[in-house]
C-alpha cells in the first residue's frame, strides 16, 4: 500500500533558527509512515540582504515585489543559503533529503503574476509541477527540500510566492494534506487561534481584514490546494506540526 503523502511548507521566520531546525529533524524523523516533500521560504533573510545591499523590502498583499536586483538576492539566498542550511541539518540528522529549486528538472514552470494592487515585477504564477521527478525522489526514499525559484515559460527565472509553490505541488502530487509551519500557532482571529476554519470563511475574513500580512497569501493557498482536491489544509508552528493542533482549513 502507497504511503500517503504530505506537503510541508517551512516559514521564512523559522529556517535560520538552529533550535528550530534541531526540533524539525526530530519532528521529521517520527513521520517515518509518509512520504514527505518540504517547502521553504526565506522572507526574513531576503529582507535582511536587501537591506545590506540598499534596496528596499516591498509587499502588495503580503506577496513580494521582486524586481531585478532582489530576484538575483532571493535566488541567492533560497536556492543557496536556505535550501543547503535545511538539507545539511536534515542529512546529518540521518533524514535522506535532496535540495532542489523549481528551475532544476523543470520542476515548477511559471508565468508573470499580475495583482490588481500593484506591479509585483518578477514574480510567478505556477502553470505546471513536473510530478514524474518528485515521483521519482519519493520513490527512491528521499526527501524533497524545494526552494521555490522557478523557471518561466519564457526562459527568465522567477520569485514565487513559497506558500503558492506549495499548494501547486500539493495539488499535482495528490498529498493527503498541506500543513503551512510558522511561528504562529494557527490563523488568530480576535487574538485567539481557529481551529477550524471553512473556505467560505475566508474571503470576508480577509475583506474585515481580520486576516491579513502575509496570513493572506497563506490561507488563499489552502482554498487553491481544497479547490484542487487536497482533502485539508493546516496552519500552525512546530509544536501542532508534531501534536496535530492548529488550524484546520476545510471545504
Amino acid at each position: 500500500m502507497a504511503q500517503p503523502r504530505l506537503v510541508i511548507k517551512l516559514g521564512g521566520g523559522q529556517v535560520d533558527d538552529p533550535h528550530f531546525l534541531e526540533r524539525l529533524v526530530e519532528v521529521i524523523r517520527e513521520m517515518e509512515d509518509r512520504q514527505i516533500l518540504f517547502v521553504h521560504g526565506g522572507g526574513k533573510e531576503i529582507a535582511a540582504w536587501q537591506e545590506r545591499l540598499g534596496l528596499e523590502p516591498r509587499f502588495v498583499e503580503g506577496l513580494r515585489v521582486t524586481d531585478g536586483k532582489s530576484l538575483e538576492v532571493a535566488e541567492m539566498v533560497l536556492s543557496g543559503l536556505v535550501n543547503k542550511r535545511l538539507v545539511a541539518r536534515l542529512v546529518a540528522g540521518g533524514v535522506p533529503a535532496v535540495g532542489l529549486s523549481g528551475v532544476d528538472g523543470s520542476l515548477i514552470r511559471v508565468e508573470p503574476m499580475s495583482h490588481p494592487a500593484g506591479d509585483l515585477g518578477f514574480v510567478g504564477r505556477v502553470v505546471e509541477v513536473n510530478s514524474a521527478l518528485l515521483d521519482m525522489l519519493l520513490g527512491q526514499g528521499l526527501l524533497p527540500v524545494i526552494s521555490p525559484i522557478s523557471l518561466g515559460l519564457d526562459g527568465q527565472t522567477y520569485n514565487v510566492n513559497a506558500d503558492h509553490a506549495a499548494w501547486a505541488i500539493a495539488r499535482t502530487v495528490a498529498a493527503e494534506s498541506l500543513v503551512f509551519v510558522s511561528d504562529v500557532p494557527g490563523v488568530l482571529v480576535g487574538g485567539s487561534t481557529l481551529t477550524h476554519l471553512t473556505a467560505d470563511q475566508i474571503e470576508p475574513l480577509i475583506h474585515a481584514e481580520a486576516i491579513r500580512g502575509g496570513m493572506v497569501p497563506k490561507v488563499r493557498s489552502a482554498l487553491a490546494a481544497l479547490t484542487g482536491g487536497v482533502s485539508a489544509v493546516r496552519i500552525t508552528n512546530l509544536e501542532g506540526l508534531q501534536s496535530g493542533a492548529g488550524t484546520v482549513i476545510t471545504m
